[in-house]
């Protein structure tokens, strides 16, 4: 079991609460993780609620929201510092309900996106997993399959922040639901 401390929020969220099991948050307005690329500017008033691991992990989490305004999202990060972070889950863009991971590397974020089917507000289950310097992304698929999304590179020390995320960029109130949230022994390394 990796080592872990005691979980605290950066950028406390206006609302949250544990409805037995599962955590209910509520945004604040426009808050956001990103690192100028493309946009030229930084936010990085998002919504973390971050515990420190030491070592390699895998961190599985299950999720739903209201999504509806433009970047609405939900997810997890793995993060370094303000400079070099992961981000990866749910989010709303072009009208329909994307999944999507940020890289930032210092100080520079990238962003991928791919079209999800089914319903916005249905559940999402994803693992992140650490693997020394690199972040393994995995959605589970409906049949229950997990399908790899990202293979991404970060300078890491020995130990870093993880845990659940989320921000509304564009609008606020966005209500996400964290059902579940898992964080132990990574998976083993093998890609196929």
């Amino acid at each position: 079991m990796p080592k872990t401390g005691d979980a605290v929020w950066h950028n406390e969220p206006p609302f949250h609460e544990r409805r037995g099991d599962s955590l209910v948050v509520r945004t604040a307005r426009e808050t956001d993780y990103w690192n100028n690329t493309f946009y030229g500017f930084r936010h990085a008033n998002g919504h973390f609620l971050a515990t420190p691991v030491t070592g390699d992990f895998s961190f599985e989490l299950t999720f739903s929201a209201d999504y509806g305004r433009l970047y609405d999202q939900a997810g997890a990060m793995v993060r370094v510092d303000g400079n070099n972070w992961l981000k990866t889950g749910t989010e709303f863009t072009d009208g329909a309900l994307h999944f999507s991971v940020v890289v930032t590397r210092d100080d520079q974020s990238d962003w991928s996106v791919m079209l999800l089917d089914g319903e916005v507000t249905a559940p999402v289950t994803l693992r992140l997993t650490r693997h020394a310097e690199a972040l393994r992304v995995q959605l589970r698929e409906p049949g229950g399959n997990w399908r790899l999304v990202r293979l991404a590179y970060l300078a890491m020390p020995e130990t870093v922040e993880a845990g659940p995320m989320t921000c509304s960029p564009t609008g606020e109130g966005l209500e996400v639901t964290f059902s579940r949230m898992a964080l132990g022994e990574p998976i083993p390394r093998d890609l196929h």
